[in-house]
């Protein structure tokens, strides 16, 4: 997933791996963040909004780094599994959803973050890329967070890991 986010970057010319990259590699990658986003309508919807950003269209952001101003230095992002420093490394952003993501997992007891993880963290920041992009599909950002949680608890109640 994050060899996708970094090839997305790359190939749409963006300076740093944001999280709508990541959004767009979890759906493209993760049969579970696809069913959790929601029906085929709001699927495809939103994934329109994602290949429209990454052909140039609609939703516009190589000039600027995504940054909510939670975080000053953008990381190396070779612990994330991204080559240091290559396409500008990680949006401040994306970086601090990646370590929540991995945050998540290890609440669970868990070594490796799952998509859930990611989806959930990249819900956090109410003015990250992916939380602009799900607002304009008409998929409120705080309802997806809600049925991550909501799907992770029933998951946990039927003996699994959660999520």
């Amino acid at each position: 997933m994050v060899a996708g986010a970094r090839r997305r970057a790359l190939r749409d010319g963006d300076r740093q791996i944001d999280t709508a990259h990541l959004l767009h590699s979890l759906l493209e990658s993760d049969p579970e963040v696809r069913a959790t986003v929601g029906e085929a309508p709001q699927l495809a919807r939103l994934l329109g909004y994602l290949v429209q950003r990454s052909i140039g269209y609609g939703l516009r952001w190589q000039s600027g780094v995504e940054d909510s101003g939670a975080i000053a230095v953008v990381p190396d992002p070779a612990p994330y599994g991204g080559e240091p420093k290559e396409a500008g490394g990680w949006s401040p952003v994306a970086a601090a959803a990646m370590e929540e993501a991995r945050r998540r997992a290890r609440r669970r007891g868990e070594t490796r973050a799952g998509g859930t993880d990611l989806l959930a963290a990249l819900v956090v920041d109410p003015q990250s890329r992916a939380v602009e992009v799900l607002e304009r599909a008409g998929i409120p950002a705080c309802d997806l967070r809600a049925r991550v949680e909501a799907r992770a608890a029933e998951y946990a109640e039927e003996g699994g890991a959660a999520c």
